[in-house]
């Protein structure tokens, strides 16, 4: 196939932010947010916002107001109203059934811990009870796509990935399923989002393909870690956030995207920062490597 890259259009770019409500809005939240909504303003495009809220065992009460209070106070403001997941699930369970009536899928009793780490493809459970998931089968098949930021990719979907899960035993849609027909339905055109989900790509290309949906134009921003190599997000040292003072936090995740520092000179107020920065981005300058972050902001 060809590698899939979308051909922007003025006044069309939508990109978004999907943060998950497992916290505070962290150093490596603001870099995503931050890369996501300079893309889209610099395109004079529109910037979303979703809340991925469906794995409620990791859900943190209280999390999303706090995210989303912070994004308002370091002036990331999005255009409509946020999507919930956790609304959603008549969405999923449609594209699901649409995928079950073309034979895409296959209950799969396999745990989850029998499906970790090699690729594997069928079920692989002798059991005839117990919870069941639903799984995409995948082809023998090379997935190309061009990242915007680190370029050429190319995966095999059955050697490198296996079959899919789509609808997990316990009863949650996937991460994989959610996305694919949440970027459909809210119109993206660019996923802008952080290069721990570059190696998911190649498979909701194919979901997508599946699905009869659009496939958007992909760029994997570096992910920030900490002096151990973890991503931050995941970190017991994540660099925490004073949501009242963002203009240090947002010069710092400028910094960390690899733009120029004179750009924002003379910007001295939030307002004129952004707007500035704006002006200034330019994806070119994104580093295609992952970066530690031995500091902690104030």
């Amino acid at each position: 196939m060809k590698p899939s890259s979308a051909e922007f259009k003025p006044g069309r770019y939508r990109g978004r932010f999907a943060p998950s409500p497992t916290g505070p809005l962290h150093f490596g939240s603001l870099v995503a947010a931050l890369g996501s909504f300079l893309r889209a303003r610099a395109q004079g495009g529109q910037w979303l916002l979703r809340v991925e809220d469906i794995d409620t065992p990791r859900v943190v009460p209280g999390a999303t107001d706090l995210q989303l209070d912070a994004l308002r106070r370091f002036g990331l403001d999005w255009d409509e109203e946020p999507m919930w997941q956790s609304r959603r699930l008549e969405a999923y369970r449609a594209a699901l059934d649409r995928l079950r009536a073309d034979e895409r899928v296959f209950a799969c009793r396999c745990s989850r811990s029998a499906l970790a780490g090699a690729p594997h493809r069928g079920c692989l459970s002798t059991r005839r009870d117990g919870p069941v998931a639903w799984r995409l089968r995948v082809p023998d098949r090379v997935i190309t796509f061009v990242d915007a930021i680190r370029g050429p990719r190319r995966q095999n979907l059955a050697q490198d990935v296996g079959d899919v899960v789509l609808w997990r035993g316990d009863g949650l849609v996937a991460y994989q399923l959610a996305v694919v027909v949440d970027d459909a339905a809210q119109g993206i055109s660019e996923v802008v989002r952080g290069a721990d989900l570059i190696d998911s790509t190649a498979r909701q290309i194919f979901l997508q393909e599946s699905l009869g949906l659009p496939t958007p134009a992909y760029a994997h921003l570096p992910l920030a870690l900490d002096a151990d190599g973890h991503k931050l997000g995941k970190s017991q040292q994540a660099l925490a956030l004073d949501a009242a003072r963002p203009i240090p936090a947002l010069r710092a995740a400028w910094a960390f995207l690899g733009q120029r520092s004179e750009a924002l000179d003379d910007a001295l107020d939030l307002p004129r920062l952004l707007d500035a920065a704006i002006a200034a981005f330019d994806l070119t300058r994104v580093p295609r490597s992952d970066r530690r972050i031995a500091t902690t902001l104030a």
